[in-house]
């Protein structure tokens, strides 16, 4: 194609999970959360869903940042609010990466990384982790322009303390992103966890700490989260954002949801619950299994073990109407990242993997 950049010609782009359009399939795959939001988001959208949606919302969501404020104890000025994480990582890559710029992160993480840095022309430098999934001591290398991690990290669920984070940043002269989307499924209380970078956002002026409401709050089909970081750092990621970025329905539902804890803290406790539930079981089924703090397992099937191929194990799942994500990233070959679903659909898919094993084990 001619008309497109060089770039974006040349670049493969991100694949986001599979999505069927039958309703019969148990989806473990997208990391979605099993269980219902409030009923109080449900009501408030019941509500907005009125005559008013004939005029745009308000830029700024000023509502969320209110209220995402009080929740976490922060100043309204240090909040973006945006279409969920991967619309605050676009506005952060498109403010803050130029042409030639580096970008480090480490390896294997969330695969949208590398596609915007493809977009922006960065330069990219994946740094791999080490064996126990900690980060190596040199990697916040001095002239990254930004420094990205996901806490806990996709798809390993593998978990960074505070002053892991911290040390980094003190390191770091670039900005340090943190996505903390599934952070609440690491934390044993509310309203951020014990791990969390948000209270760091007060202290330092090179962090950015991204928050989604799609996994632990349940609106995943809302598209909304928000940014903290530096004043500085948010009034100019504001100039980037689209002039509407947040519609009118998500931004009720989102003040909603934040208006209910209790309600998130019941569901992300029985995720908890199952998540050790599933991990006990692939393990003692021989599958290697990292110590997950999110609300999805990674699991490897070796091959030198007498497993079939992953590739083989997704497919014949997927025939049964389970879907998980199948691997095929140079550390994670023969490996599945399997959601955290109900209770019931976790037995159902224990139960078809261990009939699978059984038929094709060699």
């Amino acid at each position: 194609m001619p008309y497109l950049r060089k770039n974006i010609a040349r670049m493969k782009g991100y694949e986001p999970g599979e999505q069927p359009r039958e309703t019969d399939f148990i989806k473990l795959n997208t990391n979605e959360n099993p269980y219902p939001p409030s009923p109080k988001v449900l009501r408030a959208i019941k509500n907005a869903a009125s005559q008013d949606l004939r005029l745009y919302p308000d830029p700024l969501a000023t509502e969320v940042r209110e209220k995402a404020a009080k929740v976490y104890g922060l100043r309204q000025d240090l909040i973006l609010v945006g279409r969920g994480s991967d619309e605050l990582l676009t506005i952060a890559f498109r403010s803050l990466v130029a042409e030639g710029d580096t970008v480090i992160y480490p390896y294997p993480s969330y695969l949208l990384y590398e596609t915007q840095g493809q977009i922006q022309m960065g330069r990219l430098i994946k740094v791999q982790f080490n064996r126990d999934w900690s980060l190596p001591r040199d990697f916040a290398r001095a002239g990254a322009r930004l420094v990205l991690l996901a806490n806990p990290n996709s798809p390993s669920g593998t978990l960074l303390s505070r002053q892991e984070i911290e040390r980094v940043t003190k390191k770091a002269r670039g900005v340090v992103l943190v996505d903390e989307a599934y952070a609440d499924f690491a934390a044993s209380k509310a309203p951020y966890g014990e791990e969390s970078a948000l209270p760091l956002v007060k202290r330092y002026d090179n962090l950015i700490v991204l928050r989604s409401l799609s996994k632990s709050f349940s609106l995943a089909g809302m598209r909304i989260g928000f940014a903290a970081g530096d004043k500085a750092l948010i009034s100019g990621m504001l100039k980037v954002k689209d002039s509407y970025n947040v519609d009118r329905l998500s931004i009720k539902a989102a003040v909603a949801a934040l208006s209910d804890l209790k309600h998130m803290r019941r569901n992300v406790g029985r995720v908890q619950k199952t998540r050790e539930r599933l991990s006990r079981s692939l393990l003692d089924l021989g599958a290697e299994v990292c110590p997950s703090k999110a609300n999805f397992v990674l699991a490897r099937f070796e091959r030198r073990r007498g497993f079939p191929p992953a590739r083989k194990i997704y497919q014949t799942l997927k025939r049964k109407k389970i879907l998980v994500r199948y691997m095929d990233l140079p550390r994670l070959r023969n490996s599945l990242r399997i959601t955290v679903g109900t209770d019931r659909e976790i037995a159902t898919f224990l139960k078809e993997l261990r009939a699978i094993l059984r038929r094709k084990r060699v």
